[in-house]
Order: C-alpha cells, then structure tokens, then sequence
C-alpha cells in the first residue's frame, strides 16, 4: 500500500510541475492582440508626391506646312516658372515674356505630331500639357528644266566674205562652232548668262553647195545645222583691190584745182552725127 501511494504521488507531481511549466510559456508568448498592435506600428506610412497641376496649350494653327510659323499661348497659374514648349514637329522655339511664344515648323514627314509644354507650378508641383499639330506635305518646288542646248546663225545662206552672226545657248565653260563654210573654227564669247556669240566670215575659196556647221560646248558636240554658199560673189559686191598691187602715179602730173575745171561749150556726146553741109567734100579733102 505504501509503494502505491508513492507511485500516486510521484504522478501528480509530476503532473503538477508540467502545468506549471506550459503555463510560464503561455505567459511568454505574445498575445494576437499585442501582435497586431506591434505590426502596424511597423509598416511606413506612404509619403504623397506632387500632383501634376491643371495648365492648357494653345496653337494658332492646327495644320500647317514645314517651314510655315506658328504661335501659341499658355494658359498656367500665376507664378509658374521654367515653361518650356518642345516637339521634333517645331524649330527655332522662342518664348516671349508673357504665357505665349513663336516656332517654326520643322521639315517633317506629314502627319500629326505632339506638341508638350512643361514646367513648375507655383506651389512647387509639376505641370504638364500637349497639343497636336497636323503637318501638311510641302508643296514640293518645281525643279527648273535645263536649257536645252541651241544653235542659230543670222542667215543659212553666205556668199565668200559675208559675214555671219553666230548664237549659242549652252552651259559651260567655253563654246564655238566649226565649219568649212567659215573655213575651221569660229570661236565665241560669253556673256555670263549661258549665251555665247561671234562673228563668222564666209571662207574666201567656199564652193556652191551645201556645208554643216557644227555647234560645241566644253569640248562636246550638241547641234548641227545646215548653211548654203554660193562662190560666185554677189553682182552689186564691189571687187576687192589686192593690198600687194599699187597704182602708178606719175609725179609731173599734178591734178587741177576745181577753179581750173572748165565746162565745155555746146551738146557734148548728143549721139547725133553732124550734119552733110557740114562735111568736107571727097574732091576739097
């Protein structure tokens, strides 16, 4: 019976100091509510950043072209600072003093582009706009069609000596024409402008018939036309002296003042046979 007991007593105290021992856990343990109060002291609270403020940005023309100008207009609160207006659309930006300025539509492909305005607002927040601007294709500039090149002489037709006015329309740096009416090359002048002239002279010893003359500009041959001589020199030409033969002049001879010319008396080479009276007989002579 003593051994009994001794093992009933040895259980409960054993059962005793285990229910001591969880209730000191249970004491250390945090209660949920504590938790919950620990965890919500711990999380940051959230710091609010600048909200942007109202602004507006006007333009004074919706569509334009490259090159056109073009103002706008801001509309931001008092006190607003370091506005800027910015777009690959625009070039040459320039503020003015007031809520406003000019640009210069830049050369871009066609098509709507954005236009942004930004800067401070006077409580230190940001500020922010867009507008659009429709760019229209440029009228794209006719392309200037080169003068053609052109030959032209005064007259197709020359006699030896006849001289004859030559034109040429051509770029470059020198131009002639070449032809054996005027006995080879004929160069000409210019007159900075893409005209080029000069004279020809129809070759002295040119046949009857028909020759080409040949038109050139730096080097290259563009035009040919057609010129006619004939040799024979015109009927009313007066004839040429040869420079080498000189007339004898005899030095006794001394022509007359016009006070020593003398008018003859009388019909002088009338044409009329004088009359028979006149004559001498054959049997007086």
């Amino acid at each position: 019976m003593r051994k009994a007991l001794s093992l009933a007593a040895i259980a409960l105290a054993s059962s005793m100091a285990l229910g001591s021992t969880a209730t000191a856990f249970a004491a250390d343990a945090p209660t949920p509510e504590s938790n919950s109060s620990s965890s919500a002291s711990s999380t940051p609270t959230p710091t609010s950043s600048p909200q942007a403020v109202s602004a507006a940005l006007k333009l004074s023309a919706a569509t334009a072209k490259p090159g056109d100008s073009i103002s706008f207009s801001m509309e931001v609160p008092d006190g607003s600072t370091n506005l800027s207006v910015s777009s690959r659309a625009l070039d040459d930006v320039k503020m003015t003093d007031g809520r406003g300025g000019t640009a210069k539509v830049a050369q871009v492909e066609a098509g709507t582009h954005g236009i942004s305005l930004t800067g401070t607002g006077p409580d230190g927040s940001r500020l922010q706009a867009t507008a659009q601007l429709d760019v229209k294709a440029a009228t794209p500039r006719p392309t200037p069609t080169p003068q053609a090149p052109a030959l032209s002489l005064s007259t197709d037709f020359g006699r030896p000596g006849d001289k004859v006015a030559v034109t040429v329309k051509a770029t470059g740096k020198s131009a002639f024409v070449r032809s054996d009416a005027f006995g080879g090359q004929v160069d000409l002048r210019n007159d900075g402008k893409g005209t080029w002239t000069g004279t020809a002279t129809v070759a002295k010893d040119v046949k009857s018939g028909y020759y080409g003359v040949k038109a050139y500009a730096d080097g290259k041959q563009f035009d040919t036309v057609r010129f006619s001589t004939e040799a024979t020199p015109a009927k009313d030409a007066k004839p040429q002296q040869d420079p080498s033969v000189k007339p004898h002049v005899d030095p006794s001879v001394k022509p007359l003042k016009p006070s020593e010319h003398k008018k003859p008396l009388g019909p002088v080479n009338t044409g009329r046979a004088p009359a028979l009276a006149a004559l001498p007989e054959a049997g007086n002579a």
